[in-house]
């Protein structure tokens, strides 16, 4: 990367917005509309909240796990596949208005009805995806919804606006993911979150949202963008559907923050609250140099010699298929029944997955 690039400046765009609740369409077209109102203001960097497309699974924090399962299932048919139509609206965004995104969507797998994964999409400004991200470990409640991803997913994509990494919600919390991605680089961080106002009544959201954004930048020394969805009028009311008394649980203050957090641990602009807007910060990479030179637990300031952490990034498929090599026009006829069986100890037939 040429280094003025590298430790160059320029301005992030944290949304703070609720989705067209179950409607990966309208969600998405929303999402272009805000991408094209961020980069008026001159955003290059726009990040979305947490599974934006199409929505968050409230039901499973207020009612039990068979009665929801019936909305799980208008999830899953209001989710999307990687590629596909619904993020091909937020790319032709990107592209647009040239722009680097980053946004949450509620991935579809391509073998399986019943499985969705928490995903983080990266789009460059000239609409290519660079790269997803499947949060790791569904926090809580969440595991009634989504499957965990693989380390495959777990890196730093390299941009013009710097080393760009991110995570979702709650794994913003696992020190062993942040410091992979600060291993590999990272510079500038997406954190993607969800409003939860039904958490126990001690535990202020937007205050955890804060302290984990601060944490991590103040430990790794890089930018931290934090963009948290909010409950809009829509999602209380589909809600009440399940639960009479949902407003009171989702009209809770305090349950979203988004904001940007520089490598001192400090906002470099005031954040948002509750309501929604879009925040935007000034991201300088080179005030990146001087605080690495304190701490820097990537570099000189760790003992990789007392410790050392073994990323396993290989995809996980549920399926591999292992062939047999074709023989050649002249070779014998392989040998069958007992006597093949007796030879091969089954290490070679075509049949088996490795």
């Amino acid at each position: 990367m040429n280094p003025d690039t590298f430790l160059g400046t320029f301005t992030a765009a944290a949304v703070q917005s609720s989705p067209v609740f179950l409607d990966a369409f309208a969600t998405a077209q929303k999402a272009a509309g805000l991408i094209a109102e961020a980069a008026g203001n001159g955003a290059q960097l726009v990040v979305f909240p947490e599974v934006y497309i199409p929505g968050y699974p409230y039901w499973s924090w207020i009612t039990d796990p068979v009665t929801g399962s019936a909305w799980f299932e208008k999830l899953v048919r209001a989710s999307v596949f990687l590629p596909g139509p619904e993020i091909d609206i937020v790319c032709k965004a990107a592209a647009s208005h040239g722009v680097h995104v980053v946004i949450g969507v509620n991935e579809r797998s391509p073998v399986s009805l019943g499985t969705l994964y928490n995903t983080l999409v990266f789009i460059g400004p000239d609409g290519t995806i660079l790269g997803k991200h499947r949060k790791l470990v569904p926090t809580w409640a969440e595991k009634l919804t989504w499957t965990g991803g693989d380390g495959s997913s777990l890196r730093v994509h390299d941009t013009a606006i710097g080393p760009l990494g991110g995570l979702a919600c709650g794994e913003n919390t696992n020190t062993l993911a942040r410091f992979s991605l600060l291993a590999q680089g990272e510079l500038v961080h997406a954190a993607s979150y969800i409003a939860l106002p039904v958490a126990p009544p001690d535990y202020d959201m937007a205050d955890a949202i804060k302290l984990r954004g601060m944490s991590h930048s103040f430990e790794g020394k890089v930018f931290t963008v934090i963009s948290t969805s909010t409950v809009s009028e829509e999602i209380i009311t589909a809600m009440e559907e399940i639960r009479p008394d949902a407003r009171t649980l989702l009209e809770r203050k305090s349950g979203a923050y988004s904001g940007i957090i520089g490598p001192d641990g400090r906002e470099v602009t005031e954040g948002l609250i509750d309501a929604e807007g879009i925040v935007y910060g000034e991201i300088d990479l080179a005030r990146c140099i001087q605080p690495k030179q304190m701490h820097d637990i990537t570099g000189h300031y760790n003992r990789f010699d007392v410790f050392a952490l073994h990323l396993n990034n290989a995809p996980q498929a549920p399926l591999t298929l292992s062939a047999a090599p074709r023989p050649s026009a002249n070779a014998p006829e392989p040998e069958t029944g007992a006597q093949a069986a007796d030879t091969s100890n089954g290490s070679d037939k075509a049949w088996r997955t490795t």
